[in-house]
């Protein structure tokens, strides 16, 4: 074998099924990781499941005013009375803990949202709703629905110091990583074309994804590259793994079998 680098296929059993089990625990961490991240940010723009805007919100914050009061404030729907719409702003701009329970407040009686909504809203505002004027992509039937509009939202971004400490951490950690199962992958007997390939998604996803988190703490327009950048290094290093893995299962070559048996 003098002259070039070993090939994982002329390692003996153990080897193998050592150096299979490191990465096979590793795709678990990764895919742990995905878990971890839909458990904690999932909600982070105040909104179930993970999005986009929890990557907004995670790094740069959200601020946004209720789009439900910003449609009453612009005079939407003009049939509304003006009491009701004053009733209904008051409503809106009060203390977010108490919306719910304001919503459908029996001791307000008509002065309900819950009843100045049904009144005035649902007509154009259900989802069984039909004409020219009705919207019924955009339901007002039940407090769910209302929610989702009536939420202003200021949400601050994580903190600088927090940011540098995860940049450090998961730098260094996501790099090693990387040039371990890199460093396997090019033992493989796969083409070196492919994997050359994987490897340069794999190193520049992970460059987007931790570049990214800086970059969108500026501009939330950055979020994009954070997710494809995630995307590219895990599916990347997920890819490469799983080429080493098959790599391992393979029988060792008839020339590296005569070499160890002389």
């Amino acid at each position: 074998m003098s002259g070039r680098l070993f090939r994982l296929r002329e390692l003996g059993v153990l080897a193998r099924l050592g150096i299979a089990g490191l990465v096979i625990t590793m795709l678990g961490g990764t895919a742990a990781s995905g878990v971890y991240l839909h458990m904690h940010h999932g909600d982070r723009d105040q909104r179930e499941g993970l999005t986009i805007d929890d990557v907004r919100a995670h790094y740069h914050g959200i601020v946004s005013p209720s789009p439900l009061l910003e449609s009453l404030e612009s005079g939407h729907p003009e049939t509304l009375g003006d009491r009701d719409r004053a009733l209904l702003v008051e409503w809106l701009g009060g203390d977010p803990a108490s919306l719910s329970l304001r919503y459908d407040d029996l001791d307000l009686g008509a002065d309900a949202p819950a009843e100045i909504i049904a009144v005035g809203c649902l007509e154009c505002h259900a989802r069984s709703s039909s004409g020219n004027e009705s919207a019924p992509e955009i339901p007002l039937e039940y407090w769910d629905d209302v929610y989702e509009l009536a939420i202003s939202k200021d949400i601050r971004p994580v903190d600088g110091e927090i940011l540098a400490a995860s940049t450090h951490t998961h730098a260094l950690g996501m790099a090693s990583m990387g040039i371990a199962i890199a460093v396997l992958a090019l033992l493989t007997s796969w083409p070196r074309v492919l994997v050359s390939m994987l490897l340069a998604g794999t190193g520049l996803g992970l460059v987007a994804d931790i570049g990214g988190w800086w970059l969108t703490r500026m501009n939330d327009a950055f979020a994009v590259v954070v997710v494809a950048g995630g995307l590219l290094f895990s599916g990347g290093l997920s890819l490469l793994s799983l080429l080493v893995l098959v790599d391992l299962l393979l029988p060792k070559p008839k020339a590296a079998s005569t070499e160890t048996q002389g």
